[in-house]
């Protein structure tokens, strides 16, 4: 009996495992550049792949913090750099203006970030321009900011929701909601 409960488990197991399979991926994904014309190229992701650039040159060049936040951000995805396709990596640099400019609070419906200073300070507000490079676990992760969604939605969101949520008076959200 224990022979027959044996040779049953054992070809089992011989059966599950050949429903399984480990493999690495074609090296096609791997090395997939983007192209927007389907017709030359096979299709991989969202994107058709062809073998194009794979560069991009600027991110070392400062852009202009003039505006309300006192930051701006230069992303690098797929649209930039087509090679980035289907590996699942972005990046953005951004530039923060001295004296307390921010990139304001937002979130990434489809990655997640990690941020490395490479200059400046950012927490406690520095007198001189900073750098930022961002890296983040998508090609498009999008980006959902926060005070623009809540203050600036197209369906606005109820007066008395806001104004109970964040303890404001109705005058001041009505302002926020201006500014959007």
């Amino acid at each position: 009996m224990k022979v027959a409960c044996l040779y049953l488990a054992f070809n089992l197991l011989i059966l599950a495992s050949s429903f399984a399979s480990a493999y690495d991926p074609s090296l096609l994904q791997d090395f997939c550049v983007a192209v927007n014309d389907t017709n030359n190229g096979v299709v991989q992701g969202p994107k058709a792949c062809h073998c194009k650039r794979l560069l991009l040159s600027g991110l070392n060049i400062p852009k202009s913090t003039s505006n309300s936040v006192g930051s701006v951000v230069t992303p690098v995805n797929i649209d930039q750099i087509p090679g980035l396709n289907t590996l699942s990596i972005s990046l953005v640099r951004i530039d923060y203006a001295p004296n307390g400019g921010l990139n304001p609070p937002h979130t990434h419906p489809r990655g997640t970030e990690i941020l490395v200073v490479l200059e400046g300070i950012l927490y406690n507000v520095g007198k001189i321009n900073a750098v930022a490079f961002a890296g983040l676990s998508s090609q498009n992760p999008g980006v959902i900011t926060i005070a623009n969604t809540v203050f600036g939605s197209n369906l606005p969101v109820n007066l008395d929701v806001l104004t109970t949520a964040f303890q404001l008076s109705k005058k001041i959200v009505k302002y926020l909601q201006s500014r959007f």
